[in-house]
């Protein structure tokens, strides 16, 4: 991705490096001490609400596609900027057939569907505002599910969260850096991003994290 891209910060730091430590900090105590929202509650969402074939767009390490549940033989695609996230992601996922394309979500996708499910899990807080292209991104995902489809995930709250201290100032800090996007990510501001593609929107908001399941895409999400 050309660095001078809005969506550049976002996903930059996802190093090689930082993709062998991602499961075992960020997964770890930092969901669940800083966010205060243990990955297991993310592990049920997919475990829910995953099904074949299934798009997965930001999927990080592929932590919770490999617990999702799925079949083997599955179809699993992956789609992110970063080619760091595809190759980990791919390499972990061996019992799937997985499909990665670097691709920028807010931007018209290369991807043919239809899915039954999709998933931005602790995507939409990487993503660069304003809440217009944000909406567009949720609306490039919907248009590639089925008429029964689903997309579930999380996303950090902004600055309207119930954080504790040291989350106030991870959020502000990853802002000022352009890592997160996401001051403005109010618990309704993501419910209207998504009731703007989906009929049905269901948000649990757990510690600093809103959890979200949307159900059946609107017909006027662009195809």
């Amino acid at each position: 991705m050309d660095p001078d891209d809005p969506a550049y910060r976002g996903q930059a730091d996802y190093t090689p490096a930082l993709l062998r430590l991602y499961d075992p900090i960020i997964l770890g105590p930092i969901t669940r001490y800083v966010w205060r929202c243990p990955a297991g509650r993310l592990t049920e969402l997919y475990r829910r609400h995953v099904r074949d074939p299934h798009l997965d767009v930001g999927p990080g390490t592929g932590f919770f596609l490999e617990r999702s549940g799925l079949a083997p033989g599955s179809q699993v695609t992956i789609l992110d900027p970063n080619n760091n996230v595809l190759r980990h992601t791919s390499k972990r996922l061996p019992n799937f057939e997985v499909t990665a394309v670097e691709a920028d979500v807010c931007k018209p996708l290369p991807v043919q569907g239809p899915f039954e499910s999709a998933a931005m899990n602790l995507v939409i807080h990487c993503l660069p505002g304003p809440f217009e292209r944000k909406a567009a991104a949720v609306a490039n995902v919907a248009a590639l599910l089925s008429p029964n489809g689903m997309l579930f995930g999380s996303s950090i709250i902004g600055t309207t969260g119930a954080h504790n201290r040291v989350a106030h100032t991870l959020l502000r800090d990853y802002n000022r850096r352009s890592v997160f996007d996401n001051l403005e990510d109010s618990e309704e501001a993501i419910y209207r991003m998504l009731a703007s593609s989906f009929e049905g929107v269901e948000i649990d908001t757990v510690g600093s994290i809103a959890i979200f399941i949307a159900r059946h895409p609107l017909a006027q999400a662009p195809k």
